[in-house]
């Protein structure tokens, strides 16, 4: 196995960490300041199309596709530092076009769209001129078990007939979101990984209807979390995505590129609250020394080193597996780092915010706002619960077999 890294992704580093200095950092504030000032949480702020025009002009969008027809044709292993860069700051995915729920949805777009609904929805997203919103989860049913959805779509001549509740629609309130890919019931009566099928409903459909946004520790997010109730929502069956049935094959090809870009970007996090820790500790003096002069800071920053840096191991090791044996191969391996780069995110978070005090859970730093970010990757995208499962069952089905 090789990690080094290619001059491909090497130019492209080089040039995304210029960006992420000149333009990302200092912009952070003006951003949230837009955002307050409009009195909307969704306001779309000005200066993020500027800065997407910028990302274009030198050549960093897409970057998360490895299909070189759509994207910039990087390997999982490739663009695994360069969403790390990216993860340092909650604005710069959608500065460079590669944010959550839209990469997913490109994604599958890209990989089981028909020709027509790649150029009326594909092509849009990946010149950034809409957004997509994903729309599986359900208030009355678990989300960490997809095979029990229960909002339907019936099959009406030439016409689809979607009714039922969603929840965590996410990025539903952007305003500048247009598409949202249901994943619906279409036959109750087959087996259970075979029930569902993925549809294309545009948002403005009669009957697709935004109740509320759903806030995340008290904060919404540019493209927020909606509860949606689709009434009779009539789509014409030229929007399915796939086969009738594929829903739940097609989300799992969507959740492993999905789940290692959340692990990749929580690394870049860990990293940025290390280092606001580590400069902290240098600088603030407390009962006759620094901090760092403190064993128990030294003992954090020791432990904090060591996970990242494991983290980051296991995260270019599924990347790898992935680009080498395929994503059906590397599942244990997502399902893994999936875990560890949360929690590993969560600690030093945790650890950065006890060494500022008081002003970590403040705005004065971006620390608070990054924890309510990491604390929902321990859910998103499966459970841990689900995920430990789920990697026990795989490795103690070697010793079954080896038995037999």
């Amino acid at each position: 196995m090789d990690f080094a890294p290619s001059p491909k992704m090497l130019e492209l580093q080089a040039k995304l960490t210029a960006f992420m200095d000149d333009y990302i950092y200092p912009n952070e504030q003006a951003v949230e300041d837009e955002i307050a000032a409009s009195g909307n949480p969704y306001h779309h702020a000005r200066i993020i199309d500027e800065l997407k025009q910028k990302a274009k002009d030198k050549g960093l969008w897409n970057l998360f596709l490895p299909d070189d027809r759509f994207g910039a044709g990087l390997t999982n292993l490739e663009y695994a530092p360069l969403c790390e860069i990216m993860g340092r700051s909650a604005m710069s995915a959608q500065v460079f076009n590669c944010n959550a729920p839209d990469t997913g949805n490109m994604e599958i777009l890209a990989e089981f769209a028909t020709p027509e609904q790649r150029e009326q929805w594909l092509k849009p997203l990946l010149d950034g001129e809409i957004r997509s919103c994903f729309s599986m989860t359900e208030p009355h049913t678990a989300s960490s078990d997809p095979t029990n959805l229960q909002t339907r779509a019936v099959r009406d001549g030439d016409e689809y007939v979607i009714t039922g509740r969603k929840w965590f629609t996410s990025n539903a309130m952007h305003p500048n979101c247009t598409i949202a890919i249901a994943m619906v019931v279409t036959d109750p009566e087959a087996v259970r990984h075979q029930r569902a099928t993925m549809i294309l409903v545009p948002m403005d459909t009669p009957g697709f209807n935004i109740l509320r946004s759903l806030p995340v520790f008290d904060h919404h997010g540019e493209g927020g979390h909606a509860e949606v109730l689709y009434d009779d929502v009539r789509v014409p069956v030229t929007n399915r995505l796939g086969e009738e049935g594929s829903g739940f094959a097609i989300a799992q090809a969507r959740l492993g590129p999905g789940r290692i870009h959340h692990c990749m970007r929580s690394i870049g996090g860990a990293e940025r609250a290390f280092e606001l820790m580590c400069e902290r500790a240098n600088s603030r003096h407390a009962f006759g020394s620094k901090l760092i002069e403190k064993q128990t800071i030294q003992n954090w920053i020791a432990e904090s080193r060591m996970q990242i840096d494991a983290a980051r191991l296991m995260t270019l090791y599924a990347a790898w597996k992935m680009d080498t044996i395929g994503k059906k191969e590397a599942r244990q391996e997502i399902s893994m780092i999936k875990i560890l780069a949360a929690r590993t995110y969560l600690d030093v978070l945790d650890r950065a915010i006890q060494v500022h005090g008081a002003m970590g859970v403040t705005n004065d730093t971006p620390l608070a706002h990054m924890w309510q970010h990491a604390r929902t990757l321990r859910i998103v995208d499966g459970p841990d619960e689900v995920h430990l499962q789920t990697i026990a069952r795989r490795e103690s089905r070697k010793f079954t077999e080896a038995a037999i």
